[in-house]
């Protein structure tokens, strides 16, 4: 040991208004960064020194973190690019280059990048960035054995697992870690201690039993992974592989009672890919919830085709008032197109069969999949219309680095947001993909148009104001008045306006007598 107080600064970048522009002021969350939490977790276990830097929650510009870190002085900061659905992590990858480049030019510290961005891009990542070190995969072993070496006067780089970095300007990397085998061994409770809980807001619709009490929030894995292979989804990056393993309930049980006790939480979400999945875990943590007597407010996912109806009191009883099912696309051909086997044959059956058990559903849809056509995707909003969940999301496909659409749009050449926040849904420079049929511009617009055709729509309203009352539905109201602006919509407007403008010009006094053009002022 050096002496030194803390050998590694784990940082959550963020940028709330560049992803969710104006949504960001009460609209959008602010989640606890679990896997940041769980990393210093593990390494303070190891007898490493750990500190915490939420630069999203805290809103702290790139500058301020350097700055911070420049005090602290540690061997290695590193900057954990992670996130809980497939968007989350690369369209924070802007902010994040600018974090790791003023901490290279204001501290002394080595950098390091992790997260599923950089394990889906790890060469890129490392190539384009001003960082020292690209974790690629889970992250444990690997910053376990990278504050190791930093440790030594010449460390040695070449055999710690998982890691890229450059070897007199050659770029080296080495195998990935194996995976964690036993998740109760390496995944400790996080060290929620760490971390600024007096800053972390539910979702809106996650307290629609209660709006003014978004605060506080707690989210938690109680598994790893998803089985599935959804072309559009990247969430297996870290791991390798699809697959799924799982906590221990009582673990998960006590972590969600350390939450209530210490922090006062009642709002929890399960981050699992798929909660609702392997019974003998969901429905252990479910009785364990009953017999702790805990009041709770928690949302979960998952498929149409994985929910039992009989185990829905209990969950309820629980505490899970969420259910966030995948649906993706009313027509089946589309799910095919995008590797979402799921055989159902009655949806609108299986969503009010968990209504009706008191548990709210949340229904998410993605527009622009290959096979989508105008035709199909109104197909899907007739549905979503037509089952008028207590909330729903409406997604553009975008092809995040990871996925398969990813590596089928760069093998085909399609055209990629230009900026990495342009993979967020909310952005100003959001690009979703084309489809077969459709371009990036009219499946954008479909989407706007869908989210407010939904939401302003009198039956969902109605609905809203019976479940919830009057203060909800008026909350939804003024939500809608946010409409998000669009880059390429704005190019494309722009350029009609042109073109309507030459027509006027060609039409009326653009020309003289002669049919030459008069310069316009």
């Amino acid at each position: 040991m050096t002496g030194r107080k803390v050998d590694v600064v784990l940082i959550n970048p963020g940028d709330r208004k560049q992803i969710y522009q104006d949504l960001a002021t009460n609209i959008s969350a602010i989640e606890p960064p679990f896997w940041v939490a769980v990393l210093a977790a593990f390494l303070r276990n190891k007898g490493f020194g750990v500190e915490i830097i939420d630069a999203n929650a805290g809103n702290i510009s790139p500058e301020e973190v350097s700055n911070i870190v420049n005090e602290i002085k540690p061997y290695l900061s590193a900057v954990i690019v992670y996130g809980s659905q497939p968007s989350a992590s690369t369209q924070n990858m802007t902010i994040a280059g600018k974090i790791c480049n003023a901490l290279k030019n204001n501290t002394s510290s080595k950098v390091v990048a992790g997260g599923l961005h950089p394990s889906a891009l790890p060469k890129r990542t490392l190539e384009e960035e001003n960082i020292d070190f690209v974790i690629e995969g889970e992250g444990f072993y690997t910053l376990k054995s990278l504050i190791e070496a930093l440790r030594m006067p010449t460390g040695d780089f070449s055999s710690i697992p998982g890691l890229w970095y450059f070897d007199n300007g050659t770029i080296r990397n080495n195998p990935k870690a194996s995976l964690i085998k036993n998740l109760d061994e390496v995944l400790p409770v996080a060290a929620w201690d760490m971390l600024p809980m007096e800053k972390y807001i539910a979702h809106n619709w996650h307290c629609f039993d209660n709006i003014d009490n978004r605060m506080p929030y707690g989210a938690i894995y109680t598994s790893l992974g998803c089985p599935y292979s959804c072309v559009f989804c990247c969430i297996n990056v870290p791991f390798g592989k699809p697959g799924i393993r799982y906590r221990d309930p009582e673990l998960v049980v006590e972590e969600i009672g350390l939450l209530v006790r210490n922090y006062g939480i009642k709002n929890i979400k399960i981050i699992d890919e798929l909660f609702v999945l392997q019974e003998e875990h969901y429905m252990s943590i479910v009785d364990l919830l009953i017999e702790s007597g805990y009041d709770l407010n928690i949302w979960v996912y998952a498929r149409v085709d994985t929910v039992k109806h009989v185990h829905l009191q209990k969950m309820k009883k629980a505490g899970i008032n969420w259910l966030a099912l995948g649906i993706e696309s009313a027509n089946p051909d589309v799910r095919d197109g995008a590797s979402k086997k799921m055989r159902v044959n009655d949806i609108k059956k299986i969503v009010r069969i968990i209504q009706e058990a008191g548990i709210r559903v949340i229904g998410n849809y993605i527009f622009g999949l290959p096979e989508d056509t105008n035709e199909t995707m109104k197909e899907t909003l007739d549905m979503a219309i037509d089952l008028n969940c207590e909330f729903a999301n409406f997604y553009s496909a975008m092809a995040y680095p990871g996925s398969k659409l990813y590596d089928i749009a760069v093998k085909e050449g399609w055209e990629l947001p230009r900026e990495w926040h342009g993979y967020s849904q909310h952005s100003y420079e959001t690009l979703p993909l084309s489809t077969n049929y459709l371009s990036a511009r009219e499946v954008l617009k479909f989407r706007d148009d869908a989210f407010h055709k939904y939401f302003e729509n009198q039956k969902y309203l109605s609905m809203i104001e019976n479940k919830f009352g009057n203060k909800v539905k008026e909350y939804v109201q003024e939500m809608t008045k946010t409409r998000l602006k669009r880059k390429i919509l704005d190019e494309e407007n722009s350029s009609k306006l042109k073109d309507n403008k030459m027509v006027i010009y060609g039409s009326f006094s653009g020309l003289d007598n002669n049919q030459n053009r008069i310069p316009q002022t």
